[in-house]
């Protein structure tokens, strides 16, 4: 089962076609198909990565800083 968003951004490679081929069979790809499949996934992946990390970040950002202890001199002459 091909994806359509792959067969039309192989149609679209216009001179780089060339070039994706090799690069897929120099990474041991059997069709460029696959090789294109492996390469948005990975770039998928990476941009879920990204999104979590953002969560994380709001997440922690939202949570309420506790407040600062005063510091009490020990004795009564300072």
């Amino acid at each position: 089962m091909q994806n359509d968003y792959i067969t039309e951004y192989i149609s679209n490679l216009g001179g780089r076609r060339a070039y994706e081929e090799k690069r897929a069979a120099k990474l041991g790809f059997s069709s460029l198909h696959d090789y294109l499949e492996a390469k948005f996934a990975k770039k998928a992946q990476a941009l879920a990565e990204e999104e979590s990390k953002l969560t994380k970040l709001k997440s922690l950002r939202a949570l309420p800083k506790a407040p600062k202890q005063s510091r009490e001199k020990a004795c009564g002459c300072c």
